[in-house]
């Protein structure tokens, strides 16, 4: 009987605990995601540099941190665009906050020369927080590659010297679920493992830099409806820029891999549970289904200039 009774008591109390652990994350998730305090990011600077700061998560990104009072620098390819952008910043914000743009292809200019601009560009200035958004066209193979990899590297590096300085800063890489969360993403291999060197660059560098005060975070979106993407939002799977960008707010400085908007969380976990074969196959029909969409239209749009 007693063997018995301890053999219950082991299996009743494994049991509980199995019950406990997934609903003990599930609360820890509605913490995390929905109450748990943002830092104040005026902590760590009172500006913070953006680069693809123009369109989609920078744009809106940049607008969420005018609203927190921080002072921005725009980082971007198009110097009109550029000023449309600080333009709309001002009418909103009036002398709240400054920006300064900086002007500068990431795809074209060497490593050496985006260090440079960038050094020259923040020469003065508190720069607390850096946002590695910047992006292309994901067709276009070594313009992707140079802005992923060659161009945030950079950034950082001509950067980091001035958080290291003052013994604080926050760095955030955009990553990508294609390097993250899926198990493949064909016919578009060069943009995932570009962003698959973004997600190691960000852990690594946030090993480095602790100790030295400095949170870096990657931040893994899945579909958020931009010019790059093409989407709208349809649903709480496909996020529009701003409702990521308030996401992303509340989770700068806290984990080093996160997804900060909660539907993309729910679609990550629904992904976790799929075996990889079933992914596979369902990406790789999806994508050259839009590949032959595309080739379509390419051919009617020539037919028509015929």
């Amino acid at each position: 009987m007693e063997f018995q009774e301890i053999f219950i008591v082991a299996t009743s109390t494994v049991g509980f605990i199995s019950l406990c652990k997934p609903i003990i994350s599930f609360l820890r998730w509605v913490w995390v995601v929905f109450l748990r305090p943002p830092k104040n990011l005026k902590d760590y600077g009172s500006w913070a540099l953006i680069t693809g700061s123009t369109d989609g998560i920078g744009k809106a990104l940049a607008f969420e941190m005018a609203s927190k009072g921080l002072n921005l620098v725009l980082v971007g390819r198009n110097p009109s665009k550029l000023e449309a952008t600080s333009t709309e910043l001002h009418e909103k914000y009036g002398g709240q906050i400054q920006n300064k743009n900086i002007v500068i292809d990431l795809a074209k200019f060497s490593g050496e020369e985006i260090g440079n601009a960038i050094e020259e560009g923040i020469k003065g200035l508190d720069v607390g927080i850096l946002i590695n958004n910047a992006g292309v066209d994901l067709e276009l193979m070594e313009s992707t590659m140079k802005v992923n990899i060659e161009g945030a590297t950079w950034v950082t590096k001509a950067v980091l010297p001035i958080m290291l300085k003052k013994k604080k800063g926050a760095i955030v890489n955009i990553g990508s679920a294609s390097s993250e969360i899926l198990p493949s993403y064909p016919l578009y291999t060069v943009y995932a493992a570009s962003k698959a060197y973004i997600s190691m660059f960000s852990k690594s560098i946030s090993l480095e830099y602790k100790k030295h005060g400095i949170d870096v975070q990657c931040q893994i979106p899945m579909l958020v409806a931009t010019k790059m993407t093409k989407l709208k939002p349809s649903s709480f799977f496909v996020a529009s820029p701003e409702m990521y960008s308030k996401a992303s707010m509340r989770w700068i400085g806290y984990e080093h891999l996160c997804t900060p908007y909660w539907g993309h969380s729910v679609q990550w976990l629904i992904i976790h549970v799929l075996p990889d074969v079933l992914l596979n196959a369902i990406i790789l029909r999806y994508f050259i289904g839009m590949r032959r969409r595309g080739q379509l239209k390419e051919a009617q749009n020539k037919s028509k200039q015929m």
